[in-house]
């Protein structure tokens, strides 16, 4: 290995270029700051790579082989073909290609350094980054770690050959005729969608007594309905216990009520977790504090325990959630320029692209009772929605919990399509603490998804219109 004679200087280093690093660069450096990010494998990170991104073109590519093949909108076709390797090919180079280069020129536009290479504290003011057989030295005067984290490989299934993480599930260029999935929440769920949209026989094996847990009972319901309709077999209550590779595929044990059972697959991807990106970064080194599953512990503003070096994003604790990193990827660089900021955000949404969409923000209801507030309940069904109707998507609707005297809103749920894009407003309603009349006031453009808000603020009053 060669090994740099001295330490060159910097002065904020960013550790990683996922949505909290690079967007943590860029912030630091328009407020100031002079900036230099490290990432040892692609700019952009897990998100852009090999998670969000790469997930939404596979979901949105076997939507419309559904909508082709259902012939429901008078769109008639003769032998539909899914080629899943000419979508990964649009995916690579169409998508994650140019977001990759688009990300990168923005750092440079925003005169951020890039270094290449994996990063290693030497103490809390050096770091050491190495690529291939060289080794660079580097000073520095501050640091946000930015490093994300990766899927949790559990016992009897390491991630090799025909058992995959999501990564390696987002990259098949074959489609398997039987997908197993073990693990059924946010990422396990959409890639089951996605292979059973496209004609593959899909089981889920989940250790809970339900899927997607974190969303409502009845959210989850119609995910359950869809499956349901195209074949394929959920298991909850059953704890995964081996995976056998054969030469052409690979047999997965599992045990459910005590008995050992198994089954078949061309793959299977686990999917039941993730571990921060913190185990080899030299930390202790550096003096930085972290909990018993190496999580970094920082304060208010993203501070570790040595004040001059910061952590977003996967690393620390909360939801692993990329606007939640780039959320964060602000205070911490506001914080490092001086301002008088901290994390004080009182919603933040959640999406899962199965099938149907769903979406979440703020407080349930139960959870609003636990906290002693008298809520009321209101729900606007997408079957009275002009638009869904016209779409043909009338599975779904849209749900705010509001405080009972006041009419404020506390929380929404979402489940139907387009819940992604209107759960915005309701995490905007809440965030600006908006009441029923505020939104029953605004002029939604018809006809259009938003419209169910309005129709649902009518219910919340007492005065609908359309239901």
């Amino acid at each position: 290995m060669v090994v740099g004679n001295f330490a060159k200087e910097l002065d904020l280093v960013v550790i990683g270029s996922g949505p909290g690093g690079y967007v943590a660069a860029i912030r630091a450096a328009q407020l100031g700051k002079k900036v230099a990010i490290i990432e040892r494998d692609a700019i952009g990170g897990v998100c852009l790579n090999v998670g969000c991104i790469p997930s939404k073109v596979l979901i949105h590519a076997a939507h419309h082989f559904v909508d082709i093949k259902s012939e429901k909108y008078g769109v008639v076709a003769k032998e539909v073909v899914f080629d899943l390797e000419k979508t990964q090919k649009w995916k690579d180079e169409e998508v994650i290609s140019k977001l990759t280069k688009g990300v990168e020129s923005l750092l440079k536009k925003n005169k951020v350094e890039i270094i290449k290479g994996s990063a290693f504290f030497n103490d809390s003011r050096q770091l050491r980054v190495v690529i291939g057989d060289e080794a660079q030295s580097y000073q520095f005067k501050e640091a946000i770690i930015a490093t994300g984290s990766r899927p949790l490989e559990i016992d009897g299934f390491p991630f090799k050959g025909r058992v995959l993480d999501s990564t390696g599930t987002l990259k098949l260029k074959i489609l398997p005729k039987h997908f197993v999935v073990i693990g059924g929440g946010y990422i396990g769920c959409q890639l089951a969608s996605v292979f059973a949209n496209v004609g593959s026989k899909v089981t889920i094996i989940e250790a809970a007594d339900n899927l997607l847990m974190g969303f409502e009972d009845d959210m989850v319901d119609l995910v359950k309905k869809q499956f349901s309709l195209k074949n394929v077999d959920v298991i909850t209550k059953a704890k995964a216990k081996v995976a056998v590779e054969t030469e052409n595929s690979v047999q997965i044990t599992y045990i459910i009520e005590g008995e050992e059972k198994s089954i078949e697959a061309d793959v299977v991807m686990v999917s039941v977790g993730r571990v921060p990106n913190t185990d080899d970064l030299g930390l202790q080194m550096a003096g930085v504090e972290v909990d018993k599953r190496g999580f970094i512990k920082v304060d208010e503003q993203g501070r570790t325990s040595q004040s001059h070096i910061f952590a977003i994003g996967d690393v620390t604790l909360g939801a692993a959630l990329a606007h939640k990193a780039s959320y964060e990827a602000k205070i911490a660089a506001a914080a490092l320029a001086g301002q008088n900021v901290k994390i004080d955000y009182v919603a933040m949404p959640a999406v899962c692209s199965a099938d149907p969409e769903l979406a979440i923000v703020g407080l349930s209801k139960k959870q609003a009772e636990e906290e002693g507030i008298e809520v009321n309940v209101s729900l606007f069904p997408f079957g009275a929605s002009g638009t869904a109707i016209s779409f043909g998507e009338t599975e779904g609707f849209v749900r705010i919990i509001t405080e009972k005297h006041t009419g404020l809103i506390l929380g929404g749920q979402v489940a139907g399509i387009g819940a992604g894009a209107i759960i915005a407003e309701l995490a905007l309603a809440i965030e600006s603490r908006l009441n029923v009349e505020d939104i029953a006031l605004t002029i939604h453009a018809h006809p259009t998804m938003s419209e169910a808000l309005l129709d649902v603020a009518d219910v919340a009053l007492g005065l609908p219109i359309h239901i």
